[in-house]
């Protein structure tokens, strides 16, 4: 068969979903496969299971990637890569990050079933940690392999229940002493591509299939405590209050409303944690603690809400009395996914007549790491009513084939190319 003519099989790919749905199943009908636990451990095994299968050469690198490598026809040209992660939040859905690595895996038999041999190397790659987890550490497989995440980050961190991650490292087939072995040549790759579910409602809004992501979002945060005093709560009359948690209702509405008067629709803000002491009925808050978080398409885009946010902070400060201290806890810059690749998933979705939507992703990815090291892209699988982290988290199966197809004839259509360029 032509390559043009290869697809996936879609009932195929829906039999993998449901298969590694089944490890970390909750009572909820939610999932509980979070890093290095019994149950993600488990899902590992079969993945590894299902790439040895296909004949493919399965590696487990310090970080514990799990890496799925099938060789090129000519010699010394660097590796097409593709997938995410199989890790889940606590109770979480089967198919963020799930779908880019089954959708991997079906490319890998597709091509198998077919005897194609590509010219370049593929690699499929299911990154560890992606999540947020109780080692505090997320993406942390792309970020090791980028040289972002060191072995003195790793040494002495612990989870909730005090077992250190080097332990549960070794448990998945890492390896602490070498983790920075785990770092990729950017000479050994000239792409990567991954598959994710949008995570919200744009594509499923516009009945739009496929989702090419132009940018992954830069994330700014930070810290914000407001100190004000504490007094009787019954005595102290309400022009003689220095309320810390008064002004930080101010400072939460300011940035929502800063964030809702921005021209663009993906520049997004919250405060999402608040921790107010005393933390008394009867006592005026001297101290509130929140953590605000700035998403947007651009460093422009964040600095223009940070600055503006900013001058309504110092109005408050004045107007009520208070002091208020910030510290950056991460100031992470956008991610611009590759032009050329973009521009090969938009004609590749043409020769297929899929109907496509250009867009930024609104969430962090491993793409956003691996960006760093080589040509990266991403595509999005429309989200039912915008689901996601959660059970009800759910994508059409008619998308996710069509997604698929655009993946499979994307990295075909890369692979032909005499050489990406920039790398």
């Amino acid at each position: 068969m032509e390559s043009t003519k290869l697809r996936i099989q879609p009932d195929r790919l829906q039999k993998s979903i449901e298969k590694l749905a089944s490890f970390g199943r909750n009572e909820q009908g939610g999932l509980d496969r979070t890093t290095f636990t019994p149950a993600e451990l488990e899902a590992r095994d079969w993945l590894k299971q299902e790439l040895q299968s296909l004949g493919l050469d399965v590696v487990v690198d310090q970080a514990a990637n799990i890496w799925g490598k099938r060789p090129g026809r000519e010699s010394g040209l660097p590796a097409i890569a593709f997938g995410s992660h199989i890790d889940t939040v606590p109770n979480g859905g089967k198919y963020d990050g799930a779908l880019g690595v089954l959708l991997a895996l079906e490319v890998m038999k597709v091509l198998q079933e077919n005897h194609l041999t590509t010219r370049h190397p593929l690699e499929l790659v299911s990154f560890s940690a992606e999540e947020p987890n109780p080692f505090g550490l997320s993406t942390f497989g792309s970020r090791a392999i980028t040289k972002k995440l060191t072995k003195k980050d790793i040494e002495g961190v612990k989870n909730t229940d005090g077992e250190l991650l080097t332990s549960a490292l070794k448990r998945a087939g890492g390896d602490p002493e070498l983790f920075e072995e785990a770092a990729r040549d950017p000479k050994e790759l000239t792409a990567f591509l991954e598959v994710h579910i949008e995570q919200g409602k744009r594509l499923i809004n516009e009945g739009i299939p496929v989702g090419i992501v132009t940018a992954i979002t830069g994330i700014y945060r930070e810290e914000i405590v407001v100190f004000g005093e504490a007094n009787h709560a019954g005595t102290t009359l309400m022009n003689d209050r220095k309320d810390a948690l008064a002004a930080a209702a101010e400072l939460i509405l300011a940035l929502e409303a800063t964030c809702k008067n921005h021209p663009k629709n993906e520049v997004v803000g919250t405060i999402g944690t608040i921790a107010v002491q005393p933390n008394a009925a009867n006592i005026i808050p001297r101290e509130a603690r929140l953590t605000l978080e700035i998403r947007g398409e651009t460093k422009e885009q964040i600095e223009e809400v940070r600055s503006k946010w900013q001058s309504q902070l110092e109005e408050i400060k004045s107007k009520r009395s208070v002091r208020i201290e910030q510290k950056v806890l991460l100031d992470q810059p956008p991610s611009p996914m590759s032009e050329e690749i973009i521009q090969v998933m938009k004609e590749q979705a043409d020769s297929l007549a899929l109907p496509y939507s250009t867009l930024g992703s609104m969430a962090g990815h491993d793409a956003t790491h691996m960006a760093s090291i080589t040509k990266s892209s991403m595509l999005f699988v429309p989200s039912i009513d915008g689901k996601s982290h959660c059970p009800e988290e759910e994508s059409k199966h008619e998308d996710t084939e069509k997604v698929g197809n655009v993946l499979l004839q994307t990295i075909l259509a890369l692979d032909k190319k005499t050489r990406l360029g920039g790398l």
